[in-house]
């Protein structure tokens, strides 16, 4: 525990030993491929098929009319063909299958799909207005008693926390497009604004962002020989897909089995899209039905991180004292919100301070764009990026350090959140004060020309996700930990080294499997956070269990009290008198002998506190006034982890939300027209930061123990990415005198930024 090691799936990978999704197959399997619409938003005047039917080695031709769902409320899974009515362009209104992925393809080119234009909403702003053009038909039946169409909910939709606080919303009259609103409401926020030494109010936009895997979508589907459906995908979540695919076919949930495959990449955007589609294809055909989306697919089809605008209100005593927060989101939910993270928003936005007053509005908006997905922090980088900066212009204006500023009104244990939940106890101060120390920050007055420093803090809440977990001893002492989780980053070395450290073994002797959903406990999907500090504390808990049972049937052998036993090197051992010790594999197998039950450790976990981690980052930056480039020159993060289970996987996802965050910064964007038509449809359109554009990353991090952690851990993704894109945007304010707005600070939006 707390030694650096590589993952256990790190060899075969690199050797190239992996099978993921797209290099599996079985015997007989036909290959799909959609057909996707050309228009943002159109009515379907009809499908014709014949061409590609007659193609040879063509199958079939599925559209809405042959799935018969059941209708939807404004949900894309129970949608997964247009019926009649397109909502995006890329949006499939068909499935061609065939014999090969080949036939598949140029059968597709052949499906005539009829439509007749309707009016495109894009803006999300202009969305929300009485009178604009519905995003989707049926919007207009929605909520009639809501004169604003949408919901009041105060529960984050990616898994991550829980806790309603105050969800009351006004008489605010908008259109059926809005499907989502929130609010948080505390204290007299008028009167908190009047009585601030200072102010700071603006608005922030950030663009729609691709989670930028490797691997695109792909999934197969076929029925065992007991009826059973069976689905292989790449997928973060095997018990949410499961419960997707079953309610999406009108099936029970035993009569579907997902098989997880290794992940490359997802990032949070693997959760269910395609899959119930491709289960109910094999279930018509009786085979095996598989699809693995191009990149030009997976970018007009997939599911995308939302874009933000924030209007955003903050206000602070003469001593640098918060009075008051308000803030107004806007997230474009695409036209359809299944993952938006609306409701997160404004709890992320807070930040980890502590408001007397505030009053938090956020709206989630459909329009005629793909519908959102989940990325990294969902909803994170935007709000990090609009409270941090306005913090950076209150501090100015109040000429104190901006650390001090944050440092003052740092939330404590035992304070409230916005939504109601409790701060346990954090690592703010001890973040804050490895950044004060940083010779960066420290010289930043004496940077030189056109170049800044910037400082930002970015949190996240952590999930209170169940978790189970069974932890099995076998007759050759080894251990084997059987979860439903999937390792997305690293997780199964974890695992390891909580049962190792429980058991007293070595990690060799420790196999973690994470099995489908037949064989696993029911486990919580790859996201949010949420596996290490939940799923790890069911893995402890289980070890634990099969620890209590392997010092009973010890102390039954060594006619010895269990209290005055150990465990040491796979060795149960007096106190004392470790001569007298006797293997674990030896104690299994006279335990069997003995017809005693086997030693097998159960648990079912689930949280009552959520254990927020937090993380700071220093930026440093150079601006081309010529060009608006921005070069990020160095970038140094830090970050709570609670406790350092691996210290060489926390690093690695310190460096990887680093880059992600450069990439939020100044490069990434999906860009449509005006008409809906996206514009960057793959990786030379859409700009991921290259080598080139990464500059030395320097990481650390403090251990502030969770109580409830599995050794004090907290989940450590989430925050590694949130607080970058705000030091950067904050470095680019130190060097140019203009505050970024929008990002990503691009150098045609910069050069604009510097001469207006």
């Amino acid at each position: 525990m707390g030694i650096p090691r590589p993952r256990p799936d790190s060899e075969p990978k690199v050797r190239g030993a992996v099978r993921y999704a797209a290099d599996r197959r079985r015997a007989g399997t036909l290959h799909a491929r959609p057909v996707l619409a050309t228009y943002a938003h159109a009515r379907i005047i009809g499908i014709e098929a014949v061409a590609a039917l007659a193609q040879p080695g063509v199958v079939a031709v599925v559209t809405a009319a042959d799935l018969r769902l059941p209708d939807g409320d404004l949900d894309r899974l129970v949608e997964p063909l247009a019926r009649d009515e397109v909502v995006f362009a890329g949006q499939p209104v068909a499935l061609v299958i065939a014999e090969s992925p080949e036939a598949a393809a140029d059968a597709a080119e052949l499906v005539d799909v009829r439509l007749e234009p309707l009016p495109a909403v894009i803006d999300a702003v202009a969305a929300m207005a009485p009178g604009t053009p519905l995003v989707r038909f049926d919007l207009a039946a929605a909520a009639p008693d809501d004169p604003g169409g949408g919901t009041a909910t105060g529960a984050a939709t990616h898994a991550a926390v829980g806790g309603e606080g105050d969800t009351s919303i006004d008489d605010e009259e908008l259109s059926p497009n809005v499907v989502e609103r929130t609010r948080y409401r505390v204290g007299d926020v008028d009167g908190a604004f009047a009585r601030a030494a200072a102010t700071v109010r603006a608005t922030f936009r950030t663009s729609w962002v691709h989670q930028g895997y490797l691997e695109t979508q792909a999934c197969s589907a076929w029925v065992d020989d007991d009826g059973t459906l069976v689905v292989e995908s790449s997928t973060q979540g095997s018990f949410s897909l499961r419960s997707d695919i079953a309610r999406t076919l009108g099936l029970p949930l035993h009569r579907v089995r997902v098989v997880p495959t290794p992940l490359g990449g997802a990032f949070g955007g693997k959760w269910s899209l395609f899959e119930p589609l491709i289960g109910l294809a094999a279930r018509r055909l009786g085979r095996p039905v598989r699809l693995v989306l191009d990149r030009r697919e997976d970018f007009l089809a997939g599911n995308p991180s939302q874009a933000f605008e924030i209007e955003v209100e903050v206000g602070a005593d003469a001593d640098g004292r918060f009075t008051a927060l308000r803030s107004r989101t806007v997230a474009d939910c695409g036209a359809f919100a299944d993952y938006s993270a609306s409701t997160l928003a404004p709890i992320l936005l807070a930040g980890p301070y502590r408001w007397p007053a505030f009053d938090l509005s956020a709206y989630g908006v459909l329009t005629n764009r793909v519908g959102v997905g989940t990325y990294r922090a969902p909803s994170g980088p935007p709000t990090a990026f609009a409270i941090e900066s306005a913090l950076d212009e209150l501090a100015a204006t109040l000429e104190i350090d901006p650390l001090e500023l944050r440092r003052r009104n740092a939330a404590g244990e035992g304070d409230s959140m916005v939504d109601g939940e409790t701060w346990t106890r954090l690592g703010t101060p001890e973040v804050l004060d490895v950044l004060a120390r940083d010779d960066r920050w420290a010289a930043r007055g004496e940077a030189g020309e056109d170049e800044g420093v910037g400082v930002a803090l970015g949190w996240w809440p952590g999930s209170k996700a169940p978790a189970a977990a069974i932890c099995r001893l076998s007759a050759d002492g080894t251990i084997q930990v059987v979860t439903g989780v999937v390792d997305m980053s690293g997780t199964s070395g974890a695992f390891q080294a909580i049962a190792a450290e429980v058991l007293g073994v070595g990690l060799g002797a420790v196999q973690v499997v994470m099995a489908d959903t037949a064989s696993a406990p029911p486990s919580p999907g790859s996201g949010g956070s949420a596996i290490t500090y939940g799923a790890g504390r069911a893995v402890r808990a289980a070890a634990e269990d099969a620890r209590r049972q392997l010092l009973h049937a010890a102390s039954l052998q060594l006619e010895i009290d269990e209290a005055d036993l150990e465990i040491v090197d796979g060795v149960v051992r007096p106190l004392g008198t470790p001569e007298k010790g006797i293997p674990i594999a030896r104690l299994v197998r006279a335990n069997a002998r003995a017809d005693r039950s086997p030693i097998e450790g159960h648990a079912t976990t689930e949280h009552t506190s959520l254990a927020p981690s937090v993380a700071g980052v220093v930026a440093h930056v150079r601006v081309d006034r010529e060009t608006g480039e921005v070069e990020v020159v160095d970038f140094r993060a830090v970050q709570d982890v609670g406790r350092a289970l691996n210290p060489a996987l926390v690093a690695g996802q310190q460096l990887g939300g680093a880059a992600q965050a450069i990439g939020w910064a100044l490069h990434e964007q999906i860009v449509h027209d005006d008409a809906g038509q996206l514009l960057s449809a793959t990786f030379l359109d859409y700009k991921l930061p290259k080598a080139e554009d990464i500059p030395p990353l320097t990481t650390s991090y403090v251990e502030v123990p969770a109580p409830d952690g599995p050794f004090g851990a907290k989940g450590i993704g989430e925050s590694a990415v949130i607080a970058g894109a705000a030091a950067i945007a904050n470095a680019v304010a130190a060097a140019t005198g203009r505050r970024p707005r929008e990002l990503p600070m691009t150098p045609a939006r910069t050069w604009r930024l510097l001469r207006g």
